[in-house]
């Protein structure tokens, strides 16, 4: 009960947040790969860059050198290594038949496969597996850690699979739900609930055991 009233706050504040931004499955794929350790405004600079190379599709990035591939990753940041795991990613997804073919299989499966891809961790195949195939999982991000371990409502160094099991078992399973959620966290860590948090425009303030108010 206490993830839907959060959940319900967040969305009153903030509003719907229209996750994920992208033209296309893959396209998602591409930015999950690239935002880990860096801010979506740099991935949105790398992949303007993809897509003005008409290098948006896993066999054009299949075919360009890595070199070259680095070099339009380079706002992304750690260029030379997200060039790597997008290639190996690319690499599977191509052999595996792509969108069309690994749609049809189960979550479960499809979750351990994209585990099993080089540079793929638990957060991107989520954020794979929930906005690109629409399934319903649960992402676990940092923002996430720090906003209920603030509202007391989980642990903040407990393990990623036993808080996204807490978090698909305290909600109705919902794709709508988890990638509406999911965003709100972001925008709600990244304007409010910040490192330093501004407790006096938070809708959680009242509830939150850790207010500075």
């Amino acid at each position: 009960m206490a993830l839907v009233q959060v959940y319900k706050k967040l969305l009153k504040q903030h509003g719907h947040q229209h996750w994920w931004p992208a033209e296309t499955p893959f396209e998602v794929m591409v930015g999950a790969i690239l935002v880990q350790n860096t801010a979506w405004t740099n991935v949105e600079r790398a992949i303007a860059r993809l897509e003005s190379q008409s290098c948006l599709t896993p066999q054009a990035i299949l075919d360009a050198p890595l070199p070259q591939l680095a070099e339009w990753l380079k706002p992304s940041g750690y260029f030379n290594i997200k060039a790597q795991r997008l290639h190996h990613y690319c690499q599977w997804y191509v052999g595996a038949g792509e969108f069309s073919r690994l749609s049809c299989i189960d979550t479960d499966t499809l979750r351990k496969q994209l585990l099993a891809v080089n540079g793929i961790g638990p957060e991107t195949a989520d954020d794979i597996l929930l906005y690109a195939f629409e399934r319903p999982v649960f992402v676990i991000d940092a923002y996430t850690r720090r906003i209920f371990s603030r509202l007391k409502l989980l642990e903040s160094d407990a393990g990623y699979e036993v808080l996204r099991h807490q978090f698909e078992t305290g909600l109705q399973t919902d794709v709508a739900v988890f990638n509406e959620y999911h965003a709100l966290i972001v925008r709600h860590a990244k304007d409010v609930c910040k490192k330093r948090p501004d407790c006096s425009c938070c809708c959680l303030a009242r509830i939150c055991p850790s207010c500075e108010g």
